[in-house]
Order: structure tokens, then sequence, then C-alpha cells
């Protein structure tokens, strides 16, 4: 049952808003006061007695990728919501600037891997503009518990509504009681709150959950390296490993750290600057011989056991010398290539070259003295766990696993939550009608990810929005409301620490307010050098599909059209039957 307030006092919290403190309005009572109706959100019954508030001054963030250094002020509240004859609870928390300091906007924020949010982490990018920031712990019993805890009823039975929540639902109510919430809280009965989201990798995934089902659900988007095309990408993570069982060879991590590293340097001054960036891996692609590795001496100093929240971890492993092999540049070679099956049809896209090899890492076994597969974590739980319906976490190994098998769960996936987890929806008309715009940005030495995965997305859209018209024309067309930006050099949803040079969009949110409030298109993207020696430099980015091109000995930066280059990152899935977007 809801606590009653009266309207007196309702109507008293609600006027102390623009003039009052942020310790006059964060109180319980003034939170209880300032919740969504009972019958705002049909299903749904909020709990006024869960409410908890938090007061917090001087809070200081610093070192982040996605905001800028900040110190500020906030109202943490936590509340809890039911769904009606489902006998579960969903609590959902809100940072709530100080009232001076309100801008009159409210941000969703997204989770990574398998959580539905990053925890307090991705909240001050709200905060830090002036904007209701929340998050979700998805009904899953704790903002520290993951999808994946509550997937399964027992073996072979699913909680079907976990995945409902984890694929889309959790986010439509987050979003949904957060407006109202914000409204009600700071009074603002005649006045436009301007809605955004943000989040990077599983949280770019669930922000394009909402923009392809809801499209009046807010103004606008930041969905960073989207792990989106979900069965495919989880799926992905096992590809190396095969390709090492396949090959028969091993590779050290060191091994493959060379041939990386050899690949930076000599992509490097494709793009007109020699920085230790590879801001054309398409260039890249087309130019570099990965044999001319072959030969090159390589040396790691010898390392301890590791723990890996997303795996079983790594041994100790001892120092690693020699030179590359013919058989450790075969495996990154077929890595690049993408997974095909066995009749030479491509299933999916892999790495950009410059990434790092993550899902081919090895194992060293101490007790043979050879180094052997490490098995993926996201990769192995997929299959065992989503596809079989296991409660476990990992395979027993890659025995029997083939480059058809891999294709075969990709298609077992897509088939099984197409509707929910696949988020490859390419008809956003009604998300455009509303005026939403989309800012989408991804690594281009993303080595969990693919880059090329938002590249396909970005022109399935493009493909069935604009069915009629050139390319040219409705690459224009789709600018006007969603642009994609290939980030030079950055690793997974961060700066790359092997191309320490490069710059990361640490200001998106900034950038798309100015888009959405004042219509100021981001005709590149504005980015900052966050580590080394340049850091704090700015660059811009270029937008897709142009590409950078330095000139002037390397003081000027260009976006040129280039359709050789354009063409590297074209794919057509014809193991599948079904349009793959």
């Amino acid at each position: 049952m809801r606590v009653a307030f009266s309207s007196l006092a309702v109507a008293a919290f609600g006027a102390l808003t623009h003039a009052a403190t942020l310790a006059n309005i964060c109180a319980k009572s003034y939170a209880q006061a300032s919740l969504p109706s009972d019958d705002f959100y049909p299903g749904i019954t909020i709990d006024p007695t869960s409410v908890v508030t938090n007061a917090v001054l001087n809070t200081t963030v610093t070192g982040q990728n996605m905001y800028p250094d900040a110190t500020f002020d906030y109202c943490n509240v936590t509340f809890a919501y039911s769904h009606t004859g489902r006998g579960d609870q969903v609590y959902v928390t809100y940072w709530l600037p100080a009232p001076s300091n309100f801008q009159n906007r409210y941000l969703s924020t997204g989770g990574g891997g398998l959580a539905i949010n990053s925890g307090s982490m991705s909240l001050p990018g709200g905060i830090i503009y002036g904007a209701v920031a929340g998050l979700t712990d998805g009904g899953f019993g704790g903002f520290n518990n993951q999808f994946d805890s509550v997937f399964l009823i027992q073996n072979g039975t699913v909680n079907w509504e976990s995945v409902f929540m984890f694929g889309y639902q959790a986010h439509h109510e987050l979003s949904s009681l957060g407006k109202e919430f914000t409204k009600k809280f700071f009074n603002m009965s005649n006045t436009k709150l301007y809605s955004y989201y943000q989040g990077c990798s599983e949280g770019g995934r669930e922000g394009w959950s909402q923009v392809q089902r809801f499209g009046d659900e807010w103004d606008g988007a930041i969905t960073g390296a989207p792990a989106f095309r979900f069965s495919h990408q989880q799926t992905q993570h096992l590809y190396s490993g095969v390709v090492e069982k396949t090959i028969g060879y091993y590779p050290p991590p060191c091994e493959l750290a060379k041939i990386v590293n050899e690949t930076i340097a000599a992509c490097d001054p494709l793009d007109g600057k020699t920085d230790g960036v590879v801001s054309r891996t398409d260039l890249c692609q087309l130019n570099f011989n990965i044999n001319s590795t072959v030969g090159k001496p390589y040396y790691c100093a010898a390392t301890v056991a590791s723990q890996n929240p997303f795996g079983p971890g790594s041994a100790a492993a001892p120092a690693q010398n020699g030179t590359v092999s013919a058989q450790a540049v075969a495996v990154a070679a077929e890595i690049l290539k993408g997974l095909h099956d066995s009749q030479g049809r491509r299933a999916y896209l892999s790495y950009q070259p410059a990434a790092t090899f993550d899902d081919a890492t090895t194992q060293y076994d101490s007790a043979t003295g050879a180094w052997g597969v490490q098995i993926s974590g996201l990769g192995a739980e997929w299959p065992a766990r989503f596809l079989q319906l296991k409660n476990t976490s990992t395979l027993a190994s890659l025995n029997n696993v083939t480059y058809d098998t891999l294709r075969d769960w990709m298609l077992q996936g897509w088939q099984m939550y197409q509707d929910t987890l696949q988020t490859t929806w390419p008809d956003l008309t009604p998300f455009h009608k509303a005026g939403g715009k989309v800012l989408h940005f991804h690594g281009e030495s993303d080595n969990s990810i693919p880059t090329a995965s938002s590249v396909h997305y970005h022109e399935s859209v493009r493909k069935i929005m604009y069915p009629n018209m050139s390319f040219n024309q409705s690459t224009a067309a789709l600018g006007d409301w969603y642009r994609l930006f290939l980030v030079p050099g950055a690793a997974h949803c961060a700066a790359n620490p092997l191309q320490p040079n490069g710059p990361f969009p640490q200001t998106n949110l900034a950038v798309l307010i100015d888009w959405v409030e004042k219509n100021i298109v981001p005709t590149t993207l504005n980015a900052t050098v966050l580590q080394g020696p340049y850091i704090g430099t700015k660059q811009q980015i270029c937008a897709w599909p142009l590409r950078p091109m330095w000139t002037n000995n390397g003081t000027i930066m260009e976006c040129q059209y280039d359709q050789a280059s354009i063409n590297t990152w074209l794919y057509d899935f014809d193991a599948f039957k079904q349009p793959v977007y």
C-alpha cells in the first residue's frame, strides 16, 4: 500500500525546489512525495516505505573515460517497485543534483558484460551536466547481481521474466519512472524535461534496446561499442580459441603481443601522421602484410597468477622469449579473417588490425611446460548457460567445437532471443519521427566487440530507412539524426594503453545536449587525449563514412571519402539465409 501525503505538503515541497538547498529536499518524506502516482505506470506498484535518501557533498571524480573531472553535490535516492501479480522487487537509484545545478535533464545509464548497471561509475556523467541520473538492478536481487545469476530457475528452466527485464523492459521502466520522479521532485509541471541515455558495451546494447522499441523515451542516446547482435557477439568470443585448436598452435601471449605491436608500428603512418595511433585500420587491412612479422624477436618477463571476473583468470607464466613463428601469424591472420563455416561462407566479422588478441590469450600449464587454450569466460557461458540451459558459466573444453559449431550456436541464440537480446531491429522510424538523436561511437582497436559490428548495424539502418536513395544521399539523411564515430586507436569503451596518444570522446553527453537542445550538429566529434605525454590535447573524430587523413606533415586532419577503405568495413553474412542486421 502507498503511504498517503497531504496535497498541502506536496505543494509546499514543490515550492521549495528552486530556492532550496540540497539538504532541504534530500529527505525521505520529500522523495516519497515526489514518487510517481499509483496509476502512472499500469502494472507497477512503488513501495514508498522502501525509499532511502542520502545527501552527498563535495564528491570528486577524476580519471574517467566517459566524463571529465568534476566536484559536485547530489541527493542519492533509492526505492523499490513490483509488478502486479509477479511478487518481485526491482530497485532503482537516482542521483539528483542540487536544485541550483539542475538543468531540466534526465539521464539513464547502462551496464557492461552481464551486468545491467555500472554501479555508481556512470551516474556522475549525468550530475556534471545538471541531469538526474538513474540505474536499475533489473529485479535481479541487488545492484551487484548480474543477469546470469537469475537467468535459470533450474537446469533446463528459463526465468523468462529476467530475460525480458535484461533485454529491454527494466530500462524502459527505469526511464519512465525516473522522468516522472524528476518532474515531481523539481516541480516541473510546465517545463520541458530533456531525457538522455549513456552506456557502452552491454550498456550500448541496452541503449539500442530502447531506441528500437520506444520512439519517444529519450531525446538523445549515446550508444558506445554496443553488444548487439548478442548471440553472434557472445559466440564470437570463442572463435579465437577454436582457431588455435583448429590450427593446432597455441601462441604464448607475448608472441601475439609482438604481432600487435609490429602491426601498430607499420600501420601508424598510413593515416599521414606518425604518432603511435592507427587511425586507419582500413588502410592497414589493405596494405599491411602480417607475414612480415615472422621472425621478429619477442620477450616478456615472468608473470604471477591473476583473477578475471569474466572467466577463469590466468595462471602464473614463465618468461617468454623467441621469434614470431609462421604458426602464430597463421593464427592471427585467421582470427582477423573472421568466422567462416566449412563451406567458406562468412558467419561473422572480427577485430580490426591493431586490436589486441584478448580472446586468443593462452594459458601456461606448469605440469606439461606447454601453452594451451584459455576459454573466454563470456564466450563459454553463452552456449553452456544460455543455449544448453545448464547452471554453469563455462565449457569443459573446446573439443569437437568447430567453425560450424560456432555458426550453429550463433543461429540458435539468434532464434531463441531475437525479440529480447539480439537488439538489431533496423527500422527506427518512431524514434526518428519523435525527433530523437543518436550518437554512436566505437573504438577502432576494440578488442572485445569488433568495430565493424557497429558499421554493419549503421549500414543496415541506412538501407532500411532510406531504400530509394543513393549511398551519399541516404548517409546524409541518416546523419541528420544518427551519427557513427570510429575512435582512432581506442580499445573497448576506453583509451588504449598500446596507443596512448589516441583521443577519446570524453564529453559525449555535452555534444549530445548541444545537438538536441541547440541543434548544433556534431559534424565531427570532440575528443581528448587522456593519457601519455600529450594528455589533454584536443582532437576531432570523423563521422562515418568519412575517414581521417593527416596532411601538412601531420598537422592538419581532414575527413576524407575513400571508397576502397569503406569497402573493407562491409560484410555479407552468407552463412545464414536470413539477413543479419
